[in-house]
């Protein structure tokens, strides 16, 4: 059986402007799931990026 080596992931620090009622609605859905609210952010980020289309339509 392989062995488990625990991975810090890399991450970068960045700042960005929210409207308030998004951040209350990201804080109690966080809450309800017992996750950070900067875990649920990165998840709804990686959520979308892996299911956005690549091509715009005009």
């Amino acid at each position: 059986m392989p062995k488990f080596v625990p991975k810090k992931p890399e991450k970068d620090v960045i700042s960005m402007r929210i409207s308030v009622d998004t951040l209350q609605e990201i804080d109690k859905r966080a809450a309800k799931f017992e996750i950070s609210r900067n875990e649920l952010i990165n998840q709804m980020i990686d959520y979308a990026l892996a299911n956005m289309e690549d091509s715009t339509s005009e």
